[in-house]
């Protein structure tokens, strides 16, 4: 559990966090367009969906360790091709390689680490194995930008990514490596015993091939994820700039750092408290109608008054860690056990090639005309923002419903 938290504190730090740190930094130093760098960092995360959907795979012929060591040295490499790059041609290669690392230190990743020795627990384990994707936002975004402003570009990535190689080549080594078989005990160190009735034995059919797709089930669970975790993204890339005329560069800092606190704090209560009969997509969807009611404040807020824009921050804050961290553990009940890590992957893909285009779409919406029926820009943005979670919240308690009905067949 502990290793996989160091593990997304570099995935996240360097495969997530990095380029957008590297678009700022690449735009000013090469003289490059925004919107050239900006296709880089879409095509890094689009690389990056489109081999996590094969990880299982992968996983079944290399092995997890070795493939978490083979994605870290690509992730390394990738980000140095990033900082080397001289040309586009060179920038747009660096990001194959990269964003084949990310795919590998990222959310399928985790939940597949912590899969492997939590059953019953794995709520309590991947509500401290994700918060490494938090402490990676606020722990190596300064770091990226300390090193770069210190030593360079090349320097910084160089740095990192050396470390990154090595700390989790030797977690692989000493911790990935190790399943519950391979030392003499089982899952949660005990016998496996699914306390979750959707889960237990064989009332749920596998779904081989492609059939996933014919599921209800899957549509709206990877449609919730994908629009949720799109708004998420989308919010996040703009959030400082917005924050900014209202509360200066060093107060908006301060305040990114509020929404990534809250997050590690809803992550982990939810974590906590989540028993094995709750409802998770309920949970899924409150806490997208909860960011929700964190958007209109922020519209209403920002420009207006400082106590709700704090208020939108937290309410906002404390579902970022949720929503990638209740989606596997709706998969755990919601799927075959033979088919929960294909769900997660596909899912985890389709979102990851959505919201690579979010801070595109909503930069849109920062452009919209300054008034539309008396609303300011900043409004339109959190309001869409909103509207959008409350949809995803929707598509999750339709499918809770079905998942119900399918439920009750099944026990009788």
């Amino acid at each position: 559990m502990w290793a996989a938290l160091v593990v997304a504190v570099f995935g996240w730090g360097v495969g997530f966090y990095g380029p957008p740190v590297f678009l700022h930094t690449l735009g000013t130093r090469r003289d490059w367009s925004i919107s050239l760098v900006s296709a880089a960092v879409t095509t890094h995360y689009l690389v990056g969906a489109f081999i996590v959907a094969s990880l299982p795979a992968i996983y079944r012929k290399l092995g997890l360790a070795p493939t978490t060591k083979a994605s870290a040295v690509c992730l390394g490499l990738g980000m140095l091709g990033w900082a080397v790059a001289e040309a586009p041609w060179q920038l747009f290669l660096a990001t194959l390689v990269s964003g084949a690392g990310w795919a590998g230190t990222g959310a399928v990743a985790i939940n597949t680490m912590i899969a492997t020795w939590f059953d019953r627990g794995r709520a309590k384990a991947l509500s401290v194995a994700y918060n490494g994707a938090s402490v990676g936002g606020v722990l190596l975004t300064p770091i990226w930008v300390g090193l770069i402003t210190y030593g360079g570009l090349a320097m910084a990535a160089f740095t990192v990514g050396a470390i990154m190689i090595a700390v989790i080549w030797f977690l692989s080594d000493r911790y990935v490596a190790i399943t519950p078989t391979s030392i003499g005990t089982t899952i949660d160190g005990g016998p496996v015993v699914s306390t979750v009735v959707m889960n237990a034995g064989s009332q749920i059919a596998q779904r081989p091939g492609w059939t996933l797709w014919t599921s209800g089930t899957f549509v709206t669970y990877a449609a919730g994820f994908t629009m949720g975790l799109f708004v998420q993204v989308g919010i996040i890339a703009h959030l400082f700039s917005l924050l900014t005329p209202d509360l200066g560069l060093q107060g908006a800092g301060l305040a990114i750092g509020f929404a990534t606190a809250s997050a590690i704090a809803g992550r982990t209560l939810v974590g906590w408290f989540l028993l094995p009969t709750t409802d998770r997509r309920l949970v899924a969807a409150a806490t997208y109608l909860v960011q929700a009611v964190g958007c209109f404040a922020l519209a209403m807020a920002i420009g207006q008054s400082a106590p709700i824009l704090l208020l939108g921050i937290l309410l906002f804050g404390i579902g970022i860690g949720n929503v990638t961290s209740l989606p596997p553990l709706i998969a755990q009940v919601e799927f075959a056990r033979a088919d929960v890590a294909r769900a997660i992957a596909l899912a985890t893909a389709i979102a990851q090639a959505s919201y690579a285009f979010a801070p595109a779409a909503f930069g849109l919406l920062r452009e919209w005309p300054e008034a539309v029926a008396g609303s300011s820009r900043v409004t339109v943005f959190f309001t869409v923002a909103a509207g959008l979670q409350v949809m995803a919240a929707i598509i999750y308690a339709i499918g809770r419903h079905r998942h119900r009905r399918i439920r009750v067949a099944a026990s009788d």
